[in-house]
């Protein structure tokens, strides 16, 4: 990867063995990134990306007014998602091993114990997260398995702050953003089925595209959803 600028704009241009120019803008800060071929230019790449400046400062402007979340400190009282809802926290001291649970279905209570630190409540939080996203994944990939007649090989759950999801299509592994638990289940779902879709078609072409809205009619409504969800603060 390197870099080429437009005056105050920082684009990062990557070559790959691909035969078109690919260009993105990626959350939270709107970062621009360029894929193109080996043989290209910089000069060439440049002149495509002046032909793109309008939409690339558009995207950036949709990105920075997007809502953000608050920093949180992982106190009683802070509001916290949980598959599309949003939870008060709730901490509890606890002698024994920390743990989640959901309460009145308004809840999160955090057990930890007294004097722990935030960076402690964070990751028994993050924890659970992790676990019930793990619970939900294997279910949904059995379904769409089924239906695309393909086999997810592997698949995982990371930290991700620009994707929601990725997959390896030699490997037949897709790995999934944590984030996603706190987003809605059928969201969790659209990113399952858009990386096994990869799978079929590398790029989000016509054909990509078309194979999308044979498995999931409504594919772009949950997209959009995705991309109204308030991010986490730029650190």
């Amino acid at each position: 990867m390197h870099q080429i600028t437009l005056n105050d704009l920082i684009i990062n241009v990557t070559r790959k063995k691909i035969k078109n120019l690919h260009l993105t803008v990626h959350p939270p800060d709107g970062e621009v990134r360029i894929s193109a071929p080996l043989h290209l230019n910089d000069e060439t790449i440049r002149l495509f990306a002046i032909s793109k400046l309008h939409w690339i400062k558009k995207n950036q402007a949709k990105l920075k007014n997007q809502p953000r979340q608050n920093k949180k400190k992982f106190v009683t009282g802070e509001t916290h998602y949980y598959q599309g809802k949003p939870y008060l926290l709730n901490v509890i001291y606890y002698i024994k091993t920390p743990k989640v649970e959901i309460r009145n279905n308004t809840y999160l209570d955090l057990y930890v114990k007294e004097g722990s630190e935030q960076n402690q409540r964070e990751q028994t939080l993050i924890n659970w997260y992790r676990q019930q996203l793990k619970s939900e994944i294997p279910a949904i990939i059995r379904k769409w398995e089924k239906i695309m007649q393909i086999e997810v090989k592997e698949w995982g759950v990371k930290k991700m702050k620009t994707r929601w999801g990725t997959c390896n299509i030699q490997a037949q592994r897709i790995w999934l953003n944590l984030e996603l638990i706190k987003t809605p289940s059928h969201c969790l779902e659209y990113v399952i089925v858009h990386e096994m879709t990869h799978f079929f078609e590398r790029h989000h072409n016509e054909k990509f595209r078309k194979l999308m809205d044979q498995f999931l009619p409504h594919w772009s409504i949950y997209k959009e959803e995705l991309n109204q969800t308030p991010l986490e603060p730029i650190k």
